[in-house]
Formats: C-alpha cells, structure tokens, sequence
C-alpha cells in the first residue's frame, strides 16, 4: 500500500496515529536539525518533518529529493507547534520514520509549476509540458470543477426525462458554417469521411426514430481560427433534442440547465428564469452584437434624424448612433483621445465623435461646434444627453457602424469599471434572420441550415430571403454566445424550398442529406433543440479568460498540440493505405 490516507484529511483528531502518505514534493526547507516536506496530492498539503536524529532514513534517499519528485512517507501524526490555519491539515504535521522515493524528478523544471507568476510563462511551453502545467493548483481544480459540471448536467438531464445516446464520430460532410475535418478512407478509394461539427443530423434521425428526448455530452470537430473564446480544432456542448416541442418548450429546459449548473458552482448572482428574451435586430440596434454583455449598462441610440440637417460632412448620409455616458464629463482629454486611438486601430472606424456636457449644460470638446441649441435639445429629450455626461457618436452604413458602436460600448464598460461584478446576466437572443448575403453577394444561411422559417412555405414563397426570420435562438451569458439552438424543419418539401434559396438544388439536397430527406418522408414529428457549449461554461463558472484553461489538453493559438506533437507528418505507408499522395508547395 502506497498510502492509507490522502494530504489533505489528517487534522488533530489523528495525532497519534501511524499513517502512510504519498505524493509529491511542493517545497523543502532544510534548517539543518530539521527538514520540513510540504508534501502534496489531489487533495492538499501535509508537511512532514525529519530530524537529523532520524537514523532510520538513508541520507541518500534525502539527497535525491527534489521538488515535484513522488515520495511516500511512513510516520506518525503529531500537533504542530506554529500552526497553519490557512492549510487544512495545518494543525498537525508528520514525523517522518521511512520515506521512498516513487518517482524520480530532474532537479531543473522547464518552469515553477505552481508560482503566482506561472501566469507569465509562455503559453507554448506551458502546453509543451501540459502534464506539469495540470499539477498547478487553480488550473488542476478547474479540470475537477468540470467532472462536477459535467455531473450535474448529467443529473439534471436524467431529471429532465431525457436519455443518454451517443452518435458517430465518423460521419459525413455538412455545411454548418465552419470547414470540416476529413478523414481518408482506406476501404473506400477517393472518398472521406468527415469528422461532425455536430450531432445534427443523428440527433433529427434520433427523432424521427421514435426517442422522445435525447442529450449527450458530444465531441464536435471545425477547423477554424482560433480565439480565447474558441478552441481550435475540438469542443464539447450539452446536445439535446425534443420531439414535439416548440420554441418556448426548448428555452424552458436551457433556463434550467444554466441556472442549475451556475447555482450549483459558484456563489456569484445568477440571474432567474424566465431569462430576458431579445429580438436579434433589437440586440443588434442597442447593443451592436448578437451577444450581448449584460452587466455594462450602456445602450446604443440612433441619432440619425437628429442630425439630418447638420452640415457636418462626418455624419453625411450615415446612419449615426451615440452612447450617453453618466458622469463621463469628468473624464479628462487624453480619456477621449485614447478612446478615438482604439476607434481607429482596432475597430477600423473612421474617427470616433463625442462631446462633453458641463454642470451647467454647456457643451464643450469634439464636436461641440456642429451641434446647435435645437439639436442639443432633442439629444436631451431622446437619448439623456444631460450635465455631466459625455456622448460618444459613431457614423457609417447600417452593419458597420452597428459594430463600431458595439465594440466601442464594451470598451468603455471596461474602461470605465461599469460592469456589474460577481454576477451572471442571461438572455436569449430570438428571431435570427434565416438568410444573409455572403461576401459573394449570395443567399447563404445565418446561422442553422436545418431551422424552421417563421411563416412556413408561405414565407418561403413569397418574402424578401433577407426578412425572413427563423425560430433559431442563443443563449447569451456576460457577452459570450454559450448555447444555440432551433426549431427543426421537419417538412420535406419546407427543407428542399429553403435550401433551394440558399442555392442548392433538390438533387444536391437529397445527395448531401439523403438520410434526413429520406427519414422525413415517413412520419416526423416537429422537434427542437439546442446546444450548450460546455468549454464556454466552464470558463464562466471558473471565472476564467481563456478557454484553453479549462480544457486540460488544449492545442495552442496556432491549433498545434505541442505536447503530442500534433499534426505531425506519417510515414509514406500509411498514406498510400488511404489512397493519399502528399504534394509539396514550392
């Protein structure tokens, strides 16, 4: 037996006790008469001490013990005299009487493994040696606070009526809006498999076979970019299906979901169900994003007809928005300039105005020339342009300056300290457009192709593609999009019309998604779903600002994993068993 109890349960109710613990060896301090281990597991720290009157231990055992090296000590359990009251067994410490060494450590680590400034290692060489990087206590309890997320969503899943079904991972291509991963066949010459960026057509098929409610914790695979919120190559979501179910029967399920994992593992404000429902184009028009950041109190306003008869060539033929700052008269010049700075470079707008509002109602600064007493007037009236406040105005076509606005009203929140802390603010975001164009000039889907268009067939028949809406829906916590969903189109001749204005004729639509198309013909009942990103609510929940924190074998920005060496190059054997001839670039 290596150990009979962990380093983190002795207390002083074991004083006495001959006990044997493992683990390894976060610090050593040797005073001379006395060593001192702080010796740790999964569980905690117990120090263990050594006199230089202990002849039973082998001094060279004490010399080849390093920090992070595996020990395990015999001894016995006694009161310490300088207690520990931060540390859970810091009212007893361990005589040491035999010690082993388990696994042996090099003295020299690539980096201080659980130092505050692990932080400042580079990130690749923290990858590079992820399985040292796991042994840091914040990033070790983030992977156990999601084995605890991930039960309590199976509990309350089960609860729920719902039933465990896992879906294949070797599937077929689909155009869910991301590329896909393709494995070569080697039985099947010159054709592929394609890793699923999501169970989306198994879970539909799921429905149509008769399950009344399905859900699994399922592996996803798109190859795009990565970002702190996205990680490369693989994810997890909490997929779930219903079969007849509505809208409002999905959201009813999502709001318990999220409120009972967030309640469950933290102690932060969680905002109630029914969350807030807001229409995607009123998302857009006060927040400039589909995703928006509860907690930040500023609203974006349209001021374009304030200013239609105002000769200021900025504002000219633009649609013009403005964000009313409280108080924000008090911020100095540089304030402003640094905000114009970040307008320009990083939000790649044209300039940025604004203007300042003394305590006496007198404008000053920016703009201040081009806005007349009538103006000023209106301003006050229908956007709270008063004393002391500061208005921000941004000019450009409809889309562009919607997403100037959006990202000038999350850096001024961040700025300025105005997010509500220690809480969580849901919404779900509804009535996505079902079409958008493409960089092309095209018809091409906004978001889920397989979703129910509002209206029906007579929608798809006789509206403008742009101003069809769909019962598609998010879920949207603190700014990140942590779960999506639809009402499925669960109609044969509803899913050939609406892939039909996206471009692809019936015959490419039985040919890519023969199996849903052939499924619907006989007997489908209307379903819904959606999809919670797991990474993303772990990253919530754990407070953290990278996704790659919580996962515990992430690969880096550039979607290589550095500590498997993957992708790597195969040998030339294993590519002619799948019918593949690599060619160079010049």
């Amino acid at each position: 037996m290596y150990r009979n109890h962990n380093c983190g349960e002795l207390n002083i109710k074991n004083v006495g006790e001959q006990v044997t613990i493992a683990g390894w060896v976060q610090k050593i301090r040797n005073l001379g008469a006395m060593i001192f281990i702080d010796l740790r597991d999964q569980f905690g720290i117990t120090q263990v001490v050594i006199s230089a009157e202990n002849k039973s231990i082998d001094k060279t055992i004490l010399d080849n013990i390093v920090t992070e090296c595996v020990i395990s000590v015999e001894g016995k359990v006694v009161e310490r005299s300088n207690k520990n009251p931060k540390m859970l067994t810091g009212e007893i410490e361990i005589e040491a009487g035999t010690i082993k060494i388990l696994g042996k450590c090099k003295n020299v680590l690539p980096f201080e493994i659980n130092s505050e400034k692990v932080g400042e290692v580079k990130e690749d060489l923290r990858l590079e040696y992820r399985f040292l990087d796991l042994r840091n206590e914040k990033l070790h309890n983030t992977i156990l606070l999601r084995s605890e997320i991930m039960k309590t969503i199976r509990k309350k899943m089960d609860e729920l009526g719902f039933a465990e079904i896992q879906t294949p991972i070797l599937a077929n291509s689909s155009p869910e809006g991301a590329r896909d991963y393709l494995v070569p066949s080697r039985l099947h010459p010159g054709e592929f498999y394609a890793l699923p960026q999501a169970p989306q057509q198994f879970k539909q098929l799921l429905m149509v076979s008769g399950f009344d409610k399905y859900y699994q914790i399922a592996p996803c695979f798109r190859d795009e970019d990565p970002r702190a919120d996205r990680a490369p190559g693989e994810f997890y979501q909490l997929d779930f299906e219903m079969s007849f179910a509505e809208q409002e029967d999905v959201l009813k399920i999502l709001g318990e979901i999220f409120t009972t994992v967030f309640k469950t593992h933290t102690n932060w404000e969680v905002d109630e169900t029914p969350f807030r429902k807001i229409p995607y184009l009123e998302a857009m028009e006060m927040y400039g994003s589909d995703k928006p950041d509860l907690r930040n109190p500023l609203i974006i306003k349209d001021v374009t007809k304030a200013f239609e008869k105002v000769e200021f060539n900025a504002f000219k033929d633009k649609v013009v928005k403005a964000i009313v700052v409280e108080n924000g008269a008090e911020q100095g010049r540089k304030f402003f300039d640094s905000m114009t700075e970040y307008a320009t470079q990083e939000v790649g707008a044209k300039g940025l105005a604004w203007v300042k509002v003394d305590k006496e109602n007198v404008l000053s600064g920016g703009i201040s020339k081009f806005i007349t007493p009538e103006v000023q007037k209106v301003l006050e009236n229908e956007i709270g342009m008063k004393e002391n406040t500061a208005v921000f105005f941004m000019a450009d076509e409809l889309k562009q300056v919607q997403k100037i606005a959006g990202a000038i009203r999350i850096e001024l929140g961040n700025r300025l300290n105005l997010l509500e802390q220690n809480v969580y603010r849901f919404c779900y975001i509804v009535d996505f457009p079902m079409y958008e164009l493409s960089d092309e000039g095209t018809i091409d889907f906004n978001h889920n192709p397989f979703s129910m268009p509002q209206g029906g067939m007579e929608a798809l028949k006789t509206k403008n593609p742009l101003d069809i809406l769909a019962y598609q829906y998010d879920v949207v916590c603190n700014g990140y999009e942590v779960a999506s969903g639809a009402v499925r189109n669960h109609d044969p001749e509803l899913m050939v019309k609406a892939f039909e204005i996206a471009g692809y004729s019936e015959t490419e639509v039985e040919n890519r998604f023969g199996a849903l198309y052939n499924a619907f013909q006989y007997g489908t009942p209307p379903h819904a779903g959606a999809a919670p990103g797991l990474d993303r609510m772990v990253m919530l929940v754990a407070d953290s600002k990278n996704i790659r924190e919580v996962i515990a074998f992430p690969k880096n920005k550039k979607a290589r994993d550095l500590l498997m060496r993957a992708p790597n190059k195969v040998q030339e054997k294993q590519l002619k068993d799948v019918h593949i001839k690599v060619e160079e670039e010049k």
